[in-house]
């Protein structure tokens, strides 16, 4: 009687669960209906076999399984985060079918999603990384352009493993650089060499350079590496010729230590040691062996009165030229390097400090002292513990050098050999020989750490990493999070700035950005650098304070010198030295990186003028992640079309995108560049628009309120802002996206997409603090896990 009742109970039970089960599957076919209808109602009509707009057809593929097209989904999935879809001036779902829509599309991916890390080839250091490496293996700074070829870029960074390519000309670079190097660190070097460094043409030398002695002015600032002890010759040359205002004083300092100071007597003319040249300074100083700072500065003298019959509000030295009437303060066009001259063997350097781990006080300790030092560096070089066979090609090229020569000599020789080894210039990954192609397999602890360290600093793991890794500790999650943190604290992850961040915000095209002089006088190289550090100082304040990665877009402070201030039109600051700012409700405008001169300066159009097509792809590009196609081949640019006559660059962009191939990107594009119209191309804020040049001559006010992409009505930078704020998730995804791509070494494709969704979403409740983006990469399978290809098995089996 009790079996019964227990089996009617558990039938009762089951029925009810059947019940459940039937309700759910009722409403996610309900739910799964309602999502495909809104799909063909608002996306089919355009999205087709036969118009086939933006090369997307959902028609062919809308009644399959939605995760075995997840590569096309994710492309539409990447539009509707953005709200780009469905275009301006179509009909569009209330906003929260909208989302509901992109939720549902994305869940259906996700719950399918497979671990796919991808895979990767072989992985060269860069320049970058090869001068991180070298200084901390050898401490001596090094500038690679001289020794290397440029590397190539792809996904917008430079440390791609499959761009990083290996050619015989490299190889024959790595062994000059080898030998090169070898001799400096050890304190060898014997020969006279020459470095040339030439002012920026636009320098206007008219205020203190960075890291220079107050009361100076201009010149110029360089880290030189000396490689040796002994004399060397510094020569400067003026910009030119002309009648110079009498009575200036040059100083050379080293490391801020002034060393030599000179009389300028007017003409061109120098006096000091070394003799009288026309418009050149030259002269011979002991140098210690290293890198040091050198600076070549005029000691600041009163600006005004002017004694020329021009008076100016701020003259500058670029402003020289043939007026007879004038004069002016000199100004530094070129600094040259020479030596060392009489030589002499280094013993106290850096770089022998980190080599010489021990010395043999006689010949018969020589060998065991070599070992000693050649297994410490290559330890670090290979970034793993070493065994005598890895060891054994150094040794026998220090038995070389050393026989009827010196033990530095075998030094020298070996550090020779390690400095052009596969080991030390390639991040290989060696795979599990036990499983097959297609698998996927963890990495050991030693790679996690190489990953980790070249991820944060660009460089080599330091004794912590590797002494973690060495015990299989790095891989516990709590000591890795740990790790990332400690990096992400320490000095060298400026190198998140210098290379993630400068590429990602395309700082490194600030130098090729010269809007016209005769259009915008106050530009110079002392401003373009000023904007350069601005955001360089921002960003790296985002991963020192671990804010969130959407202060990007909306900070409340800025950095700035006076020579930037001025520009901005911030009062009371002084000096050449950078300071944090707050922006209040007078500078609203400012916040963030749309209102920063670098971004500012990157998007001007090739004239006088702004361009609000750059701007609005900038913006499409770098924060959303949704890059516009690109033009028709057959469009020409505005300036050809004849289309300028009209009044504003408004009209003329209205006109322009009248014809179907221009509207419907164009209707994207223009609204954000036109909200950051009051932005003039130096990055000055201004109420009108016009020049003497442009229109006429007539100004005409700027109406910077736009309807933007999603319909919505903006007015001016700040509101721009807010509704970029509005697509938070989406931004943070890109930055995710950014920082896989650097961090792995490789693009991310589509199947990365729903590892990146977790990523964001998991750091939501940190609202996406810097951290918490980059811990969630370092623990991801794209980050940990690699596949097997058939082709590195075969490699490994041979």
């Amino acid at each position: 009687m009790f079996i019964k009742r227990v089996i009617s109970f558990a039938i009762l039970v089951l029925g009810i669960l059947a019940m459940c089960v039937g309700q759910v599957y009722a409403q996610d076919s309900r739910s799964d209906r309602q999502q495909l209808s809104r799909i063909e109602e608002y996306c089919v009509g355009c999205h087709n076999f036969e118009d086939y707009a933006g090369s997307f057809d959902l028609e062919t593929i809308l009644g399959d399984d939605i995760a075995s097209h997840a590569e096309e989904w994710e492309k539409a999935i990447r539009k509707l985060r953005a709200g780009m879809m469905p275009p301006p001036g179509q009909d569009r779902p209330r906003d929260r079918d909208y989302l509901r829509l992109t939720e549902w599309l994305e869940n259906k991916i996700d719950a399918q999603a497979e671990i796919n890390p991808g895979t990767k080839t072989l992985h060269r250091m860069n320049q970058s990384e090869y001068a991180n490496v070298i200084s901390e293996l050898l401490g001596i700074e090094i500038d690679p352009s001289l020794y290397l070829p440029a590397d190539s870029s792809a996904r917008g960074f430079d440390n791609q493993a499959g761009s990083l390519t290996i050619s015989p000309t490299l190889l024959e670079a790595y062994t000059r650089a080898a030998s090169r190097i070898a001799k400096m660190a050890v304190g060898t070097w014997n020969s006279p060499t020459e470095m040339t460094y030439i002012v920026d043409a636009d320098n206007s030398q008219n205020v203190q350079l960075p890291d220079m002695p107050l009361n100076t002015r201009g010149g110029i600032a360089v880290e030189h590496n000396f490689p040796a002890d002994g004399e060397y010759s510094f020569s400067m040359q003026n910009f030119g010729l002309g009648s110079y205002i009498p009575g200036e004083k040059l100083e050379i300092s080293i490391d801020g230590e002034r060393v030599h100071l000179f009389d300028y007597t007017g003409l061109g003319i120098f006096v000091g040691m070394g003799g009288d040249h026309d418009g050149s300074l030259d002269v011979t100083l002991p140098v210690k062996a290293g890198t040091h700072k050198v600076g070549a500065t005029f000691v600041a003298t009163n600006f005004r009165p002017d004694i020329g019959l021009i008076q100016q509000y701020d003259r500058k030295s670029i402003e020289n030229n043939d007026l007879p009437q004038v004069q002016y303060h000199p100004a530094i066009g070129m600094l040259k390097i020479s030596g060392p001259f009489n030589a002499e063997k280094s013993t106290d350097s850096v770089s022998r400090e980190k080599i010489f781990v021990c010395s043999p006080a006689n010949a018969d300790e020589e060998p065991q002292c070599a070992k000693h030092i050649i297994m410490t560096l290559t330890g670090k070089a290979f970034r793993r513990p070493v065994s005598e066979q890895d060891i054994a090609p150094m040794m026998a090229f220090y038995e070389e050098g050393r026989t009827g020569a010196t033990f530095d000599d075998g030094i020298e020789l070996a550090l020779r050999r390690l400095l052009v080894d596969p080991e030390f210039l390639v991040r290989r990954e060696h795979e599990p020989e036990d499983i097959q192609a297609g698998e996927t397999y963890q990495l050991t602890d030693l790679e996690l750490a190489s990953r980790l360290s070249f991820f944060l600093w660009s460089s080599i793991p330091d004794e912590e990493l590797i002494d973690l890794a060495s015990r299989s500790r790095l891989s516990d999650p709590e000591v890795l999070e740990a790790q990332v943190r400690r990096m992400l604290d320490d000095p060298r992850a400026h190198a998140l700035v210098k290379n993630f961040g400068q590429q990602w915000l395309y700082l490194r095209n600030l130098p090729t950005t010269s809007p016209d002089g005769i259009f915008f006088p106050d530009w110079d190289a002392e401003l373009r650098h000023a904007f350069k550090q601005e955001t360089e100082l921002l960003f790296e304040s985002i991963i020192r304070e671990d804010r969130s990665i959407l202060t990007l877009l909306d900070a409340d402070y800025t950095f700035v010198n006076e020579r930037l201030a001025k520009h901005y039109g911030i009062p009371n600051i002084y000096g050449a030295h950078f300071r944090r700012v707050e922006l209040g409700p007078e500078l609203d405008y400012r916040r963030g990186i749309l209102g920063q001169g670098s971004f500012l300066a990157l998007t001007w159009a090739e004239n006088f003028r702004t361009s609000p097509v750059k701007r609005g792809v900038w913006v499409l590009e770098n924060l959303l992640g949704t890059p516009p196609p690109a033009p028709p081949a057959n469009v020409p640019a505005l300036e050809e079309t004849g289309e300028n006559q009209i009044n504003t660059l408004r009209d003329q962009l209205t006109l322009h995108r009248q014809n179907e191939p221009c509207a419907t990107c164009h209707a994207i594009m223009d609204g954000i560049g036109f909200a950051l119209e009051n932005f003039n191309a130096d990055g000055k804020y201004r109420k009108m628009a016009g020049h003497p040049r442009q229109f006429g001559g007539v100004a005409s006010p700027i109406d910077a309120t736009v309807e933007l992409w999603d319909g919505t009505v903006v007015d001016g930078p700040a509101g721009l802002r807010e509704q970029l704020l509005k697509y938070s998730p989406q931004f943070a995804r890109f930055a995710v996206e950014k920082l896989m791509t650097y961090g792995v070494g490789r693009g991310t494709e589509y199947y990365d997409m729903p590892v990146v969704r977790q990523i964001v979403s998991n750091s939501e409740s940190d609202n996406y603090s810097f951290s918490s983006l980059v811990l969630g990469v370092v623990n991801s399978p794209q980050f940990q896990m690699r596949v097997k290809t058939e082709a590195n098995e075969n490699l490994a089996s041979n």
